[in-house]
């Protein structure tokens, strides 16, 4: 995924003050933002391995990033943040509805009024699912993907048996989570793009704001 590059770095230029992303991995995304910003990212994570990479690749590239490792769940920052984002579908691989709102609950207590929580998501389709269940493809590696319907589950096999693992969420599921967690919807798009979201969506790209009042 690249398209989403430059979503998330016009939210975080439009941003007045700190910016987190959650998911950080190798900074793909983190970089970019801190390049076209010049503000130094908060990037969390929870895997060692990925921030070690983000590190190398930042100073590569140049920028500062603040790296930390933690859960998404218990995500608490030092001064409240104007964006938080969370991009490349990274909140599906919390596996329940307690552990996004967990998060959601703690994203809303991080940002200050007005800032706002970005983030994107599958539209999960049936029929594509029907399609690749079970299906071998040999790329980014060599893997199986397999759908469990019943657990909202879809699992992403290697040749030596590691999977990884994510869930997917109705359109409902995620406007119960803005609400639940005191935020309200700014925006629902269909692609980042901004294009209008519709029936046929594949993607939720949200944008959630904490109210002012």
């Amino acid at each position: 995924m690249v398209a989403d590059v430059v979503f998330y770095v016009d939210l975080a230029r439009e941003a007045d003050g700190p910016v987190v992303e959650l998911a950080v991995g190798n900074g793909r995304v983190a970089i970019p933002v801190a390049r076209a910003t010049g503000r130094r990212v908060v990037g969390i994570d929870a895997s060692p391995a990925m921030l070690r990479q983000a590190r190398e690749q930042a100073a590569r590239a140049g920028v500062e990033l603040d790296l930390r490792q933690a859960d998404l769940r218990d995500l608490a920052l030092d001064e409240p943040a104007a964006l938080v984002y969370c991009p490349f579908r990274s909140l599906q691989h919390l596996p329940t509805w307690a552990d996004w709102r967990r998060v959601f609950e703690r994203v809303a207590g991080a940002l200050r009024p007005g800032g706002r929580f970005a983030w994107n998501a599958i539209a999960f389709d049936h029929h594509l699912a029907a399609r690749l269940d079970g299906g071998r493809e040999e790329e980014p590696v060599p893997h199986v993907t397999r759908f469990a319907v019943g657990d909202n589950r879809i699992d992403i096999v290697l040749d030596d048996g590691a999977t990884s693992s994510s869930w997917w969420a109705t359109k409902n599921e995620w406007l119960g989570l803005i609400d639940v967690a005191g935020l309200e919807v700014e925006a629902l798009y269909g692609g980042f793009g901004r294009e209008p979201f519709t029936e046929d969506s594949r993607e939720y790209v949200f944008v959630a704001r904490r109210p002012t009042g």
